[in-house]
């Protein structure tokens, strides 16, 4: 017998993106009762010029909400994503480290305020996300597990969002891959089935990070060295740099350099050659851990991400005086700090942390 969903309400994040409005569809095709919400984060006033696309896909959010006639609402967490996501932004690449604001972003603002208000004021059983990634429930037990489309797993940004609210969490597209998603959009006459993916700083658009930066942090002009310690160049603020970064050091000279530290006293930019010693590191320590369904049973045979779209990597997980090491089997290039590892067992999101 067809289980009856109809009162069962779920609120989708509907952010503009093919993603969510086919994850909208397919829980509307499975007889829930679905209510659209669409999530103002920035505006224009705040915004480097042409970066903020909040207008833009709040038109296509509210279009595909119409053609799939279901409710639509719009809700402003602008304060509060400047509050949670901006100032943490800035803060951290002021003090020298490499944050992920998506990260951030799904823990503070999708499964933090809005997932409160989807909760308490639209009365929602269920939140679900274009998200992919997939949820696997066993009694009250709840498991996170990757997406089936390894190339767009987005497992990596979910993992610091605790069990109970993964509880009440629906990620639909998890179980398709990507064009197989574009495929049901057509099949659904959504009016976004050929919009392309949004990049660039969660809910702001595509933006030069330095360009972004530089409208709170002021330029400083220091020094660019080798590891060898000759001057080859000047920058204008190492905080504008990340580990492992190519693009924008601005030396010429035919040798293409990477960013091998960042020395915020002094204020100077060291780098080097693609595959220089000073890159690689084997192991690396974790702050301000989460676990999914705590830290009582973690395997110490592992697999970690210390970057969006990286393949799991074989590590060993242990516990010490000063939190959770891991110790990669093979050495990783460009560890870089305020970033996040995450902690898989094979499928499975066990959790992870930030950096050190």
């Amino acid at each position: 017998m067809k289980k009856d969903n109809s009162h069962t309400k779920v609120v989708v994040a509907m952010s503009g993106g093919v993603d969510s409005a086919v994850s909208a569809a397919l829980l509307k095709q499975a007889g829930f009762s679905v209510t659209g919400v669409f999530m103002k984060c920035w505006s224009d006033d705040e915004s480097p010029s042409g970066a903020c696309t909040s207008e833009e896909d709040a038109y296509w959010a509210r279009r595909a909400a119409a053609a799939l006639n279901i409710p639509f609402y719009s809700v402003d967490l602008v304060k509060e994503y400047k509050e949670r996501i901006v100032d943490y932004f800035v803060s951290e690449y002021r003090d020298g480290r490499t944050p992920n604001p998506d990260v951030m972003c799904n823990n503070e603002i999708k499964f933090g305020v809005f997932y409160d208000k989807a909760i308490n004021y639209f009365n929602a059983d269920y939140i679900a996300t274009g998200h992919y990634a997939r949820i696997r429930r066993d009694g009250d037990a709840v498991k996170l597990l990757r997406g089936l489309d390894r190339n767009k797993d987005q497992t990596y940004f979910l993992h610091r969002v605790p069990a109970e609210k993964l509880k009440k969490a629906m990620f639909p597209v998890g179980e398709y891959k990507k064009e197989e998603v574009r495929e049901l959009a057509k099949r659904f006459n959504l009016p976004n089935a050929e919009k392309k993916d949004s990049q660039g700083l969660c809910f702001i658009g595509k933006v030069d990070i330095s360009d972004f930066l530089k409208e709170y942090i002021p330029t400083k002009t220091g020094p660019i060295i080798t590891a060898g310690g000759r001057k080859i160049g000047e920058h204008e603020g190492v905080q504008y740099y990340t580990i492992g970064q190519r693009k924008g050091i601005g030396v010429g000279g035919g040798v293409p350099y990477y960013v091998l530290k960042k020395e915020i006293e002094t204020n100077t930019l060291v780098v080097g050659t693609r595959y220089d010693e000073n890159l690689f590191e084997d192991t690396l320590t974790l702050e301000e851990a989460v676990w999914i369904n705590g830290a009582e049973h973690l395997p110490e045979n592992v697999q970690a991400s210390i970057r969006y779209r990286q393949e799991p990597q074989s590590a060993t997980l242990k516990k010490g005086k000063e939190g959770f090491t891991l110790k990669f089997a093979e050495p990783q290039r460009a560890v870089t700090s305020g970033q996040s590892a995450v902690v898989y067992n094979g499928e499975e999101v066990l959790g992870g942390g930030i950096i050190v």
